[in-house]
């Protein structure tokens, strides 16, 4: 990163993030990608460029976009949000067919569909690629768009051995972190078609998301992605580890949820954590979550489980 070459990327002048944009896009098959500070930022760009103003996006009441992104969809880009309650946060495709509206004098029609693949509240739950499939052909065959929020969709790939460019085919918009499992310091890459990137800039720039010599950071989000990809199946052999110890069904990636005792709050659980060393998040009155990353090893998860079984048996 200190070595990277800059320039000025206002301008589209800065050659390391223009690599990084044409590598990303290139894994996934699309015609272009932009590169955003955060994940949310490119939530609310891609979702932007398929639900116009006064429309609505369906989603899984339980997705970040929902859940994590304070309503900025609603404040910044006047979008309406209607939500299913699904399974580990996967959306059903008969439940979404049945929902879906066209919008008439009284009713906002469905302009975009949105998945979150992996689904952190669903406990780094995997999309079925059928189901995601289905999705597609009945979106398609309704008029409406299909966004992937991608947060996680690099521990979907390791987990599935179903290509990236194989899930890029499927969505008109994705948005993939380089923070999480990838390990970058910052950053998020909006994938889109070349006529929508134009507006992505524009709307990147309202938003307050250019930049100037970002290759400093678009390095460590091209290292990421061109070295720590495959690395993510140690961080799902970690979590499946944690589980078996705190003897919970196996997590499918790198997210292990653990239910915490009706008399004890998920936060006082967090904070018997932290005292030992143990981070955790509480997600929810009754919900501890762990998530395993390139910054812990075998040793370490072996450690977070005993914190956190003395934890929960208080």
């Amino acid at each position: 990163m200190a070595e990277a070459e800059v320039g000025d990327d206002v301008y589209g002048e800065d050659p390391t993030v223009r690599r990084l944009e044409e590598r990303v896009a290139e894994l996934f098959g699309k015609e272009a990608a932009l590169y955003v500070p955060s994940g949310t930022m490119g939530n609310q760009i891609a979702l932007r460029l398929l639900c116009p103003s006064g429309e609505e996006v369906l989603a899984d009441a339980d997705a970040h976009i929902v859940t994590y992104e304070g309503g900025g969809i609603a404040q910044q880009g006047g979008i309406q949000t209607r939500t299913l309650v699904s399974e580990r946060g996967l959306l059903d495709p008969d439940a979404v067919a049945a929902q879906l509206r066209a919008g008439d004098w009284h009713t906002v029609g469905t302009r975009a569909v949105a998945v979150e693949h992996t689904h952190n509240r669903g406990g780094g739950s995997v999309y079925p690629l059928e189901r995601l499939r289905r999705l597609r052909e009945l979106t398609r065959a309704a008029g409406v768009a299909l966004h992937c929020d991608g947060a996680r969709i690099w521990n979907a790939h390791v987990a599935t051995g179903v290509p990236l460019a194989e899930y890029g085919a499927l969505f008109d918009t994705l948005s993939v972190c380089l923070s999480k499992g990838l390990g970058a310091p910052v950053g998020s890459v909006v994938l889109c078609s070349a006529e929508q990137r134009p507006l992505a800039w524009r709307l990147r720039h309202r938003l307050g998301g250019n930049m100037r010599q970002a290759g400093i950071i678009a390095a460590g989000g091209l290292y990421a992605v061109e070295h720590h990809v495959e690395r993510l199946a140690e961080d799902h052999a970690n979590a499946r580890l944690l589980a078996d110890l705190l003897d919970l069904p196996a997590p499918e990636t790198n997210i292990v949820l653990i239910p915490v005792p009706e008399a004890l709050p998920a936060d006082e659980v967090a904070r018997r954590c932290r005292e030992q060393g143990v981070l955790v998040s509480a997600f929810g009155p009754r919900t501890v979550r762990l998530v395993t990353h390139l910054d812990v090893d075998r040793a370490a998860c072996e450690q977070a489980a005993k914190v956190v079984a003395a934890a929960l048996a208080g």
